[in-house]
């Protein structure tokens, strides 16, 4: 059986990504939004599905594609990749350094790594007068987020589709948040983004890694699973 085109992919995923950003009033009219593209296939296919959704909704909003450069030795160098590209698709476009305190120990452990790039990122799209910044986390992004918390906080929470900072000056959104990991695989095997080797040395052992390889034990029922923690998440936390 053949492949769906890219395009037949898009218009499909991009049902998902409307109802999301309707749902929770993600973007509006007049919206600079900030994309954090991290140079994976996740991040990648949610600028190409903000950017073909351009074409096809009322609201005119404007796009900057921002890319965190980590400059630490062993950690892929994606410009010469990632502008090209930008350059193709016609987004403004930033390179953010990751600018570390000099006494942070080194490899970062997922919280502080995480900290970092998003004071980067924030940083980076207010300078640029953006009020939104997307990322993309996708639907079991989110399930593995609610286990986490519940495994290791005690807590039955989830990822925020919508939650704002800095008293509403920057939304942080995910659109992709109605997508499974798998469709954004099948879309990026379609475009043809070139896949990178992770070099994050926690990458197969941090907590987050377990949990995933956790979840995969459960087969065909994962799906179900995956459902039914973003229910009892949504609920809990009045989204």
């Amino acid at each position: 059986m053949s492949q769906p085109s890219p395009e037949k992919l898009t218009f499909y995923l991009l049902k998902n990504v409307n109802k999301a950003i309707r749902e929770f009033n993600m973007i509006a009219d007049g919206d600079r939004v900030a994309v954090a593209v991290s140079g994976g296939k996740d991040s990648r296919s949610l600028l190409h599905l903000l950017r073909a959704r351009q074409r096809t909704v009322r609201e005119r909003y404007d796009l900057v594609a921002l890319h965190v450069e980590a400059g630490i030795p062993g950690y892929p160098a994606l410009r010469p990749v990632l502008e090209p590209w930008f350059r193709e698709l016609g987004v403004d476009y930033a390179f953010v350094p990751l600018e570390l305190p000099p006494d942070e120990p080194l490899p970062l452990n997922c919280f502080r790594c995480s900290w970092n790039r998003r004071k980067a990122l924030f940083l980076k799209a207010h300078e640029l007068g953006c009020n939104k910044l997307a990322f993309g986390h996708h639907a079991d992004d989110a399930a593995h987020t609610t286990l986490l918390n519940l495994f290791y906080s005690g807590r039955l929470e989830t990822m925020s589709p919508c939650a704002r900072f800095f008293d509403g000056q920057i939304t942080l959104i995910r659109p992709l948040i109605y997508l499974e990991e798998r469709q954004l695989n099948q879309l990026a095997g379609a475009l043809a983004f070139p896949l990178h080797q992770t070099t994050c040395p926690l990458s197969d052992t941090s907590k987050r890694a377990w949990v995933k390889n956790w979840l995969r034990q459960a087969g065909s029922d994962y799906r179900q699973i995956r459902t039914n923690l973003w229910r009892a998440a949504r609920r809990q936390s009045g989204l």
